[in-house]
């Protein structure tokens, strides 16, 4: 879509990064990608979604960008999100927050396939940039909400919507009769159990191939194991 491509094809044209990811986080607008240079960079943006750990959420609770110049030797506070970024053969990352005055929007992730250090004018740049994509998902979002324009970031559209696990959550809370911060906690360890991500167990789930209720799930027989 021209409007994805247009939110992290800045950062890759103006600054030495192998891929990017733009995401909303928070209550404000939802918690999501809204943009991905290329799968690799979407499906890491899901791993850090999954997991709540990563770059993009240390950028967005501190407000100040993240450096990893080298993650074979950086020592992080995501260990798992780490070990998966090595192992796609990226070797530095950035985050910047996304902010548009006290607007919490959300977090762009900068990947580098070799170790990196911006130096002042780069680091610089992205800031700048990151400003111009926090006013420009802010602004589709809210004419998307109006309905005034034909958003290319609108929810039903994005193919990085998670919606499907806030539903899923909906049908496992009904299944256990439990709240809604446990129900979301049983999907991601299941998630995390079966080596998957959240997004596939709540298709089963919205699929009614996995159901908690069952009783034969905990002992491996249930229509969830695979």
């Amino acid at each position: 879509m021209e409007g994805e491509h247009e939110l992290v094809g800045n950062f890759l044209r103006e600054l030495p990064v192998s891929r990017t990811a733009v995401s909303t986080i928070g209550d404000l607008l939802g918690t999501q990608t809204v943009a991905a240079s290329d799968p690799t960079a979407a499906r890491l943006d899901e791993l850090q979604f999954d997991l709540g750990e990563g770059p993009c959420w240390d950028a967005v609770r501190s407000r100040r960008p993240v450096h990893h110049p080298d993650l074979r030797v950086d020592s992080t506070g995501w260990p798992v999100f780490r070990e998966a970024v090595l192992a796609e053969g990226i070797n530095a990352l950035f985050a910047f927050p996304l902010f548009v005055g006290p607007l919490q929007v959300g977090a762009v992730d900068l990947y580098s396939n070799r170790p990196l250090r911006l130096d002042a004018v780069q680091e610089r740049r992205a800031s700048e940039l990151a400003d111009v994509a926090a006013r420009t998902v802010l602004q589709r979002a809210l004419e998307s909400a109006v309905g005034d324009a034909d958003d290319d970031l609108a929810e039903d559209d994005n193919p990085y919507s998670r919606k499907i696990i806030h539903q899923a959550t909906g049908m496992v809370l009904a299944q256990l009769g439990i709240g809604p911060d446990d129900a979301r906690m049983v999907i991601q360890a299941h998630a995390f159990a079966s080596n998957r991500s959240m997004m596939s167990v709540a298709q089963e789930i919205l699929d009614r191939r996995l159901d908690f209720s069952d009783p034969d799930l905990g002992s491996g027989s249930g229509s969830g194991q695979r």
